[in-house]
């Protein structure tokens, strides 16, 4: 189960005034799943309004309604093996997203499956947050002992030419629980939980 609590204190610095996110990251891709143009940007170089948009679209997978539109899996035990999505995940997390063929891999497995009868953006953050020491009482005791590096990706239908509108699904990796990274767990968002995207189960090897 996810902790609201922890989602919270992520989404609670999401904002252009508070924000950590080192880097921005996507590929745009026409109705057959083919792409149509990539980006990748130091976040602190996008413009004040592109810095709103890609925040509000990044905060949607954490800030969404905790273990019903955002629910937490656990990796099975084989998903470090070579060539895995596990692994991709972590090279891309552990680059920063850097990497353009770890990038250009994950919008080909992206495409290869995802269902969508309209083009879509595969968007991917990037971001290092220095989780606080807190007391018991929640205030704050003390400086960072532990780094929280993840990615967040959101897959959103287009609007018009590279217009991302709300995220229809995406994840957290790794998941977030009790203020610490868990690599075992990614947390998976689906906007409509009647009609999820099942495949993206099975292109993260859940």
């Amino acid at each position: 189960m996810i902790n609201r609590e922890d989602m919270l204190e992520l989404t609670r610095r999401m904002t252009p005034a508070r924000t950590s996110m080192t880097r921005a990251a996507g590929s745009y891709m026409d109705a057959d799943g083919d792409i149509d143009g990539t980006f990748n940007t130091n976040f602190l170089k996008l413009s004040p309004s592109d810095k709103g948009k890609n925040l509000a679209i990044a905060k949607a997978i954490p800030f969404s309604a905790t273990n019903k539109n955002l629910k937490r899996y656990r990796f099975p035990e084989d998903s470090m093996k070579a060539g895995s999505m596990r692994q991709l995940l972590m090279g891309m997390k552990s680059c920063g997203l850097k990497n353009d063929v770890l990038m250009e891999t994950f919008y080909d497995l992206i495409a290869e499956s995802y269902e969508s009868n309209d083009g879509y953006a595969v968007l991917v953050y990037h971001d290092r947050y220095d989780v606080p020491v807190k007391a018991a009482d929640h205030e704050r005791v003390g400086e960072s002992e532990e780094v929280f590096e993840y990615i967040i990706c959101a897959i959103c239908p287009l609007e018009g030419d590279y217009e991302p509108a709300k995220p229809e699904c995406g994840f957290l990796f790794p998941a977030f629980a009790d203020r610490s990274a868990d690599v075992d767990h990614i947390d998976v968002f689906q906007s409509d939980t009647g009609h999820p995207h099942l495949e993206l189960l099975k292109i993260l090897g859940l």
